[in-house]
């Protein structure tokens, strides 16, 4: 959420040397990145809808290993429970359940602010508190692929996804025993709404899933902890979960 494709920038080519044969794609989400500015509220369910277009336009005529981190985490568990179209499912920083009550609360404090003035320095330094571990906010590479996401959505298109896709978030704990595909589920250990634990309850209602937990990351694992994701991707893989021939 308020980030685009460029936050797997340093995790692609890791899994391109660890699991070459694949094709990687990168779906920037609704509203935010090159995707065309949102012009109104919104669903997940939509954009899982959009990003299924996404597929068949791109021609993928067989299912995919869905990467989901944080926003794409929850669109994946609208896709994963059809064989289809996900193949297997890795679902990164991505809680099951709604925003919990405090957290919605501060964040539709901002919203107004948001929505009139911008990703301006109190946003700003609210969505990377949210996104970054205090170390990783001080690595200006890490810094500035954040800062330039906020920078290229429009005003109304980032207001626009933070009430469809952060504030209205809904609990998809019910789909969970719906996914059958081979699943890994993602957590950090400084994340509050998506803990360890959270990740292990989801992983054990999910027929074919676990869990794994990578250290020094918020929400941005695969910006934060890029070595370390590629290894519990791959290891997944490597299990059964993919072939290298698919995408």
């Amino acid at each position: 959420m308020f980030v685009d494709g460029h936050t797997w920038d340093r995790l692609l080519p890791l899994l391109l040397a660890d699991a070459p044969g694949r094709e990687y794609i990168v779906i920037d989400p609704p509203g935010l990145g090159l995707s065309e500015p949102l012009q109104r509220r919104t669903t997940i369910a939509e954009a899982a809808g959009a990003a299924r277009d996404a597929l068949e336009v791109l021609g993928v005529g067989e299912p995919v290993d869905w990467i989901g981190n944080a926003f794409g985490g929850h669109v994946g568990y609208e896709l994963a429970t059809d064989a289809s179209v996900v193949r297997s499912f890795v679902a990164i920083s991505a809680p099951v359940e709604p925003l919990p009550a405090e957290l919605r609360r501060k964040i539709a404090l901002l919203h107004p602010l948001l929505r009139l003035a911008g990703p301006v320095r109190p946003v700003e330094n609210a969505i990377v508190a949210a996104m970054l571990t205090s170390d990783s906010a001080k690595d200006t590479g890490i810094l500035r692929v954040v800062m330039e996401s906020l920078a290229r959505p429009t005003r109304a298109s980032l207001s626009f996804a933070l009430r469809s896709f952060i504030i209205d978030r809904s609990d998809v704990t019910d789909r969970l025993a719906r996914i059958c595909a081979p699943s890994l589920f993602v957590a950090s250990d400084d994340r509050g709404d998506w803990s360890p634990a959270d990740a292990r309850r989801a992983a054990d209602q999910a027929p074919n899933a676990r869990s794994v937990t990578i250290a020094g990351a918020r929400t941005l694992i695969p910006l934060e902890q890029p070595a370390a994701l590629a290894r519990a991707i791959v290891d997944f893989w490597r299990a059964g979960a993919g072939e290298p021939s698919q995408r």
